[in-house]
């Protein structure tokens, strides 16, 4: 169980990152 939690965990951490940097893209294309 405790290894499932820390694996979602990691997989919103990398979602969070995936987006920031897609922001990050976006504001210094504009």
């Amino acid at each position: 169980m405790l290894f499932y939690k820390d694996l979602l965990f990691s997989l919103i951490c990398m979602l969070l990152l995936v987006i920031c940097v897609l922001v990050g893209v976006a504001f210094l294309t504009l």
